[in-house]
Order: structure tokens, then sequence, then C-alpha cells
């Protein structure tokens, strides 16, 4: 079983965008020495703790300080930009680090409204999301004889293309367009059993996808015993808390009861979003992958984890390739 890492450049509480900038390096060096197939990370905007806005730049940067692991976007959320100059950035970064380089599109702005007008992003209301996914492979695709716009560079690179989403929208569109498909298990599971199931029974072969490919998202916090890990998950339950009271900041801390911090109607709701989990010792999180992979048959698992300690973020992602390498 492939596995890979989604990070976000978590910014904790106490530590600056350069030293959250600092983790993702050293966590892509640590990932490719642990044998993580794919080091993905994604477009947020207006968030204090997320350093990865412009993601982009950062997969440069990641693909520079690593050798062999696979970077890439999990993802660009393609509404915000034109897709040629999506084809320039990422065929740029194909042809700096040739076959290391994954796109992975989503639909979904990645911000507020008003950072969504910041952007300049169209809010007419039309949806082109499923046209503008078919103009970005074209123009990462060869060129064609008389084609009056070309990426450059970008044409011919042939990027590989993956479709993100947490609704049956984003599945039905990876079956018919024949590309992989990961889905959004680890924040947004409701749908998951759903979209499976609609993106393997649709599936449209493609040259490049001859057989479906399903990514499932699972959060991990892993640590010495069952306790600590627990713990650990607190810093991601208060971020995800804050960002539902419309309260988005820094990633907190880690405390001891979280009970006390927010209401049992709050816990619920978090706990059925980040349901899609695995945590405590080696042994409890191995546990948890192997009844996760074996509901879902994922083909690749991606593995995330808000962490507000970066040594205790870089030790969970050891304990899990430790399990899923065997």
């Amino acid at each position: 079983m492939p596995y890979s890492v989604l990070d976000l450049s978590p910014v904790p509480q106490g530590a600056t965008q350069a030293e959250a900038l600092a983790n993702t390096a050293a966590l892509a060096r640590h990932a490719e020495a642990l044998g993580y197939r794919r080091y993905w990370m994604a477009e947020h905007h207006n968030m204090v703790g997320i350093a990865s806005a412009a993601t982009a730049v950062l997969i440069g940067h990641v693909a520079g300080a690593t050798s062999t692991i696979r970077v890439g976007a999990g993802g660009i959320m393609l509404p915000n930009h034109a897709p040629l100059m999506v084809a320039e950035a990422f065929g740029t970064l194909a042809t700096l680090y040739p076959d290391r380089i994954d796109l992975g599109l989503g639909r979904a702005p990645g911000t507020d409204m008003a950072t969504a007008r910041a952007l300049r992003r169209g809010l007419s209301g039309g949806d082109t999301f499923p046209q503008d996914v078919v103009e970005l492979m074209g123009f990462l695709g060869e060129a064609e004889e008389g084609q009056s716009v070309r990426a450059v560079p970008g044409a011919g690179t042939h990027v590989p293309i993956w479709m993100l989403g947490s609704s049956l929208f984003g599945a039905q569109l990876a079956a018919h367009l024949g590309l992989p498909y990961a889905f959004a298990s680890h924040f947004a599971p409701a749908a998951l059993d759903d979209a499976i199931a609609t993106y393997r029974a649709g599936y449209r072969p493609s040259a490049a996808n001859p057989e479906p490919k399903f990514m499932l998202a699972i959060n991990v916090f892993a640590a010495d015993t069952d306790a600590e890990g627990e713990r650990l998950r607190t810093s991601m339950q208060q971020a995800f808390l804050n960002l539902r009271r419309g309260q988005p900041g820094y990633l907190p801390a880690p405390v001891d009861d979280i009970t006390a911090i927010a209401s049992p109607a709050e816990l619920a709701m978090v706990e059925q979003a980040l349901s899609v989990s695995a945590v405590g010792s080696k042994a409890t999180v191995g546990a948890a992958l192997e009844r996760l992979i074996a509901r879902y048959a994922p083909d690749e698992v991606i593995l995330t984890g808000q962490i507000h300690d970066h040594a205790a973020r870089m030790k969970s992602f050891a304990i899990a390739a430790e399990v899923l390498g065997g």
C-alpha cells in the first residue's frame, strides 16, 4: 500500500511562518527517508495558521529540498486561477524536477468570499470547473499543430492530474475524465462511501489511467502511548472548532481535557468530521489503519496530522511509516 503525506504547513501558536515553512521542508526530507511516495501541499488563503497559500512556490521549495519523493498539490483550487497559468507553473516545476510533480485539483475557493474577491475569482455563479479541468489537461498534453496558445513550459510535460473532492461531483468528474481521485475524508467523510462507489462504477479508462485509482486521506496522531496520541489530536480538534466558530487562528497547543473547552454538541460535530483517523500508540494506530484500509480498499493512502510540536509531528509520521511500510 503506497502511503503519502498531506501537509498544510501549519503555523503553531508561538511560531512564525518562516519556522512553519522550515518545518515543512524538514518533514518532507523525513518523509522521503521513511519511504513515503508523495508529499502534497494544499492551497488555503487568509488563514494565519496555514503557510501554504502560494502552493506552487512551496512545491518548488520542497522539491529542491528533496531528491526522489513526488511533490505536488493536494490541491490547487482551480477556480482561483486561469488554467493556462496553472499549466505554466506546474509545467515549469515538471521541467525543473522531471517525473516528480503531481497536480491535484479542487473546486472550492479554499477561503472566504471576501478573500475570493481579493483573488479576483469570478463570482458570477457560473461553474466552469469541468471545462477548466479539460482546458488545463490540454495545455499539459502534447501541443497540436496550429495551436494558438501554448503553456511554455507545460506543453508535453503530462503532469499527472488528480481530482480532489468531498462530494459526488468530484467523483463523477474524475470517473468521466479517467483521472485518479482523492477524497477529503480527513475532514469531510460524510459522502465517502457513496463517492467511492460512484467513482469506481462510472470510471471511464483513459490512456494515462486505464484503471481507477482511489486515494484515502487519513488523520494520524501516533505517539508512544494512546493517551499521548489523544492529547496530540486536541490541537487539530481545537483548530477545527475555531474554524467552525468563525475564529480561525494559529494551530493551538494541545490540552489535557478537550471537554473543558468544547460543548458536547461541538465535540460530536468534530468527532464526525475527523472520524477517519488513527490515534494512539503504534499498535492502536496500526489496528485503526488496517480497519480503514480493509473497509475502503484504497489504492493509496495519504496521511495528515495537525500536530503542534514539530518533533512530535515528525515522530507521528515515523510511527505511521513503520506500520504501513511493514
